[in-house]
């Protein structure tokens, strides 16, 4: 009788309910209560967003791993016209949240080389140690560092609206 007594299930148990399994007495799996827990609370840090929208210094972004859209201020360092040119070429823009849940664009992402790119200052310096070359195809301009400046094309063409002078101590032509 006691090997009969020992083959049943002790029903105090087993779930009251019909049909309930053995998943009742086992707890939540950690993934899914950090996923929950992780929706609920907004992230702190660093993220990368595609960029949809820009309306003056606000952004509209898609946060890398979320669904849902937001629109967010770009920081005060962050110029608006290359957020711009960033939403132009689909470029990718760096978000940061604070601990208080304030998120902010504060930078582009470039991952690929451009196929233009347009440089706009007040002021544009290039500087070299010894040499400078700036090549187009067949065309290029040489700039060294004693001085000697090369240009180098097919046909080459100057053009002035006023004085056009050309000073030196000899002039060759052909």
């Amino acid at each position: 009788m006691k090997a009969k007594a020992a083959q049943e299930p002790n029903e105090a148990l087993l779930p009251a309910e019909e049909g309930a399994g053995l998943e009742t007495f086992l707890p939540e799996p950690v993934s899914a209560r950090s996923s929950d827990a992780a929706a609920e609370r907004p992230f702190v840090g660093v993220r990368s967003a595609r960029l949809i929208g820009l309306t003056g210094r606000q952004a509209t972004v898609a946060l890398r791993g979320e669904d849902e859209v937001r629109e967010v201020a770009l920081d005060s360092e962050v110029d608006a016209q290359i957020v711009a040119d960033a939403l132009e070429t689909g470029e990718r823009v760096l978000v940061e949240a604070d601990e208080a849940g304030e998120v902010a664009v504060v930078g582009v992402l470039r991952s690929r080389q451009p196929e233009k790119l347009v440089l706009r200052a007040s002021v544009i310096e290039i500087e070299a140690e010894q040499e400078l070359l700036l090549r187009s195809g067949k065309g290029a301009m040489r700039i060294r560092e004693d001085g000697d400046i090369e240009v180098v094309g097919s046909r080459i063409s100057a053009a002035s609206r006023g004085l056009f002078r050309l000073v030196g101590r000899m002039l060759r032509l052909n």
